[in-house]
């Protein structure tokens, strides 16, 4: 069967991917910093029929992120679709806010590491491998500050724009090789609760985009706004 890597795994976004793909046949590879969290999610897609493995991880520890990577190739065979969307749930050291007027290279390089080397991590890890095999699919989300920046995400915005930026030039030079790379930027405040006026939507709204873009692989960029 093929296996999806959710790095970023959680109740939200993550388990709706997750019940997405597993829902069609996927197994499915949960990561993240809780490892009682995801043991929760795997437990949680177990009980709906989906084989799904927790493998802790943080996207800050670069070695454990490949560590949990290469697990997951040794217990299910390979990665035939890498997601990439960790967002904070709970507080991060060294992961603030602040306006581009207020950035500094101390503020901006935990969200660089968090968003955007840690992404790359995960895509190099996994990438020889597809390109041997001549297939996979990569995927990786932002927020629509990514494309349309918001002034108080300043120091956020940017590492999410840097992110963007690389995977679109990854699709193109991965043309012809049979693996295929996206970006999603969601534009909309997830789940209830957010500012008026805002629009909002459910993950499991949502996660049918990914599902899409891997089995259209016609284009690099979804920008969802609901």
């Amino acid at each position: 069967m093929p296996t999806i890597a959710v790095v970023g795994a959680d109740p939200g976004m993550g388990l709706a991917i997750a019940r997405t793909f597993g829902s069609r046949g996927f197994d499915v590879a949960l990561i993240s910093r809780s490892k009682d969290k995801l043991h929760t999610l795997a437990d949680q897609l177990g009980h709906e029929g989906i084989t799904a493995e927790a493998f802790p991880a943080d996207v800050l520890d670069r070695p454990s992120l490949i560590a949990a990577l290469e697990a997951v190739k040794d217990r299910f065979g390979s990665i035939d679709v890498l997601e990439y969307s960790p967002a904070p749930h709970t507080p991060v050291p060294g992961l603030t806010m602040v306006a581009p007027s207020e950035a500094t290279p101390e503020n901006l390089q935990p969200q660089i590491e968090y968003a955007f080397y840690g992404a790359v991590t995960a895509a190099r890890t996994v990438l020889p491998a597809m390109r041997e095999a001549g297939k996979g699919t990569l995927l990786f989300t932002t927020g629509g500050g990514s494309v349309d920046p918001i002034p108080m995400l300043g120091n956020v915005n940017a590492p999410g724009a840097a992110l963007r930026n690389w995977v679109v030039n990854l699709n193109k030079e991965l043309t012809g090789s049979g693996v295929y790379a996206a970006h999603v930027a969601i534009n909309v405040w997830i789940g209830d609760g957010g500012p008026a006026g805002i629009p909002s939507a459910t993950p499991e709204q949502i996660a049918p985009v990914y599902w899409d873009l891997h089995e259209r692989q016609d284009h690099a960029e979804v920008v969802y706004n609901g």
